[in-house]
């Protein structure tokens, strides 16, 4: 064969390859992530290149600018227009950029710059061997107790790699939500839950405690992971796409040509119903819903508080996010199915979380049973499959996270000998010996019952309404039972706080710097303005309620 029939047998070969289309990236629309996912990049350069002294200011002013530049980015698109008339599919079908996203990602942003401020203190613990230092392990790599671990705590070392794992996650959650396929949802799903996995390890104190919470939160969410993978294997066997519209579209049965191989496969509902099944389980794993809550407890009360604190609150954001859209966007043809189970679902959710509730004596995993029973109260919002079901999520979503975060940040200033004190029977007589601490704390555990006037209350009268008026009146009553038994403890700490004598040997409350002031005081200036003035916050939830498809 002579050398020009070769060529052109090699030309002709190659040829299909030179007509593969450059992908169409809006960076303008993708901007919030990319500069999240940029400054963790620089994070980690910084870990790398920049001397042990400067990492930890150097750390905290990048990842400050960079989450207020996000949030920057997200309220520009927002004013563009892209929440809701230019709404529209990005990153080649990848992601949607829309009014839930947009809500929902800014939501997750302030809450990271919050929860930010949190991890950046530095004056709670005493300062040893002259050097001031954070929550965090002074070297995650050490055995605890070991000869390792004392030198690096006598050389002052603090694991400021915290932060770009911080940023890490955040970005995961920021595509969640927005994701609009099914790999795009799985990959943001692991980048936001592996950061989480490793700080949950990192306590300064009870580090064995903290470890083991890591490894508890690791296998269960690797189980979890693995179902939604092979829910996803399902639904894509089912209708040969990954893509939400066109999974939605086969399931209505409105899908224009059929390839004649998967005209088979569309007919076999197992395949969709296991795979929708699975993919819901996964998510419902990550909001902490009955009967997929059994991590929750012990990783609360197991990781660093700043860490607990920030993971309550923009998980629940992120994993409700992306609920929702699988929900409203890929199977609303499936809603007689989901429906029932979801009911189900949220009355054990409510139910299980507030009457366990009752039971717990140490502040951490009372909180945690607490945010099993949110779940419960935002999947009746969920199941009302109406424009403001999910204009009442978002809202509770937003109101709920700051609440959360402000709480742990409470729980931070409260210390014996060992560090935390978090037993109930050392907060006993805390009104006392600390006013304002106990009253603000007061507050949050007031919103968390939704008592009038506290942005609680606001959030569960929406949800509430909502999920009445979309026909799920019983779930309703059985929220507002739900909400009275876990008032009462809620209340039982109230009294617990102000009605009791001191203990002599009691905990002392530590002053804090102005990071965690200000974490603080943000989230009870959010709590009483959406208790006391929902409705403009209500009216931007109803403006940013409509999916684009």
């Amino acid at each position: 064969m002579s050398a020009a029939a070769v060529h052109s047998l090699w030309t002709t070969a190659a040829d299909p390859i030179s007509k593969i289309d450059t992908p169409k990236i809006e960076y303008g629309q993708l901007s919030p992530t990319l500069i999240v996912v940029g400054a963790a990049i620089i994070g980690v350069l910084i870990e790398a290149a920049v001397p042990r002294k400067q990492r930890y200011y150097a750390q905290v002013f990048l990842s400050a600018v960079a989450l207020i530049s996000a949030f920057a980015a997200v309220v520009a698109l927002a004013q563009g227009g892209y929440a809701t008339t230019k709404a529209g599919i990005v990153a080649m079908g990848a992601i949607a950029v829309d009014g839930p996203a947009l809500f929902l990602q800014g939501t997750i942003l302030l809450a990271g710059l919050v929860g930010l401020f949190t991890f950046a203190e530095r004056r709670l613990d005493p300062v040893e061997h002259g050097k001031q230092v954070d929550s965090f392990a002074a070297q995650a790599a050490s055995v605890p107790g070991s000869d390792s671990e004392k030198a690096a705590v006598k050389a002052g070392f603090t694991t400021t790699e915290v932060f770009p794992l911080l940023l890490f996650a955040v970005a995961g959650m920021l595509i969640f939500p927005a994701a609009n396929d099914l790999l795009t949802l799985f990959i943001a799903l692991e980048v936001f839950s592996l950061p989480l996995y490793l700080m949950c390890a990192l306590a300064r104190r009870k580090r064995l405690l903290s470890q083991e919470a890591a490894v508890k939160y690791f296998l269960l969410g690797a189980f979890a992971s693995a179902f939604t993978l092979f829910g996803i294997a399902l639904l894509y066997g089912y209708a040969g796409s990954v893509s939400y519209a066109t999974i939605a579209q086969v399931v209505d049965g409105t899908v224009a040509n059929v390839d004649p191989a998967l005209a088979d496969t569309m007919g076999n509902d197992a395949l969709l119903l296991i795979g929708a099944a699975m993919i819901v389980m996964g998510l419902l794993f990550k909001v902490g819903a009955v009967p997929f809550h059994m991590w929750t407890p012990d990783v609360y009360q197991g990781a660093p508080t700043p860490v607990t604190g920030f993971m309550a609150a923009a998980t629940k954001v992120a994993a409700f996010g992306a609920l929702l859209r699988i929900l409203y966007v890929v199977l609303p043809g499936l809603r007689w199915d989901w429906r029932p189970v979801m009911w189900g679902v949220a009355i054990v959710t409510m139910l299980g979380g507030a009457i366990v509730a009752i039971t717990q004596t140490d502040i951490k995993r009372l909180l945690a049973y607490s945010s099993i029973a949110h779940a419960g109260f935002i999947l009746a919002g969920v199941i009302a499959t109406t424009p403001d079901g999910v204009s009442s999520v978002l809202f509770y979503l937003a109101a709920y996270s700051f609440v959360t975060i402000g709480a742990f940040a409470v729980v931070t200033l409260v210390r014996d000998a060992g560090g935390e004190a978090t037993h109930l029977s050392k907060w006993a007589g805390l009104g006392r010996r600390s006013p304002l601490v106990a009253a603000v704390f007061a507050v949050f555990l007031l919103a968390f019952a939704g008592i009038p006037l506290t942005s609680g209350f606001a959030g569960k009268f929406a949800v509430f309404k909502a999920a009445a008026e979309g026909g799920a009146a019983p779930l309703v009553v059985v929220g507002v039972i739900s909400s009275a038994i876990a008032a009462f403890f809620y209340i039982r700490v109230i009294v617990l706080m102000f009605f009791s004598e001191p203990r002599p040997e009691g905990p002392t409350v530590a002053v804090p710097s102005p990071l965690t002031m200000a974490a603080i005081g943000i989230g009870v200036a959010v709590t009483l303005v959406l208790g006391v003035a929902p409705q403009y916050f209500l009216d931007l939830a109803n403006q940013a309620g409509v999916f684009v498809r």
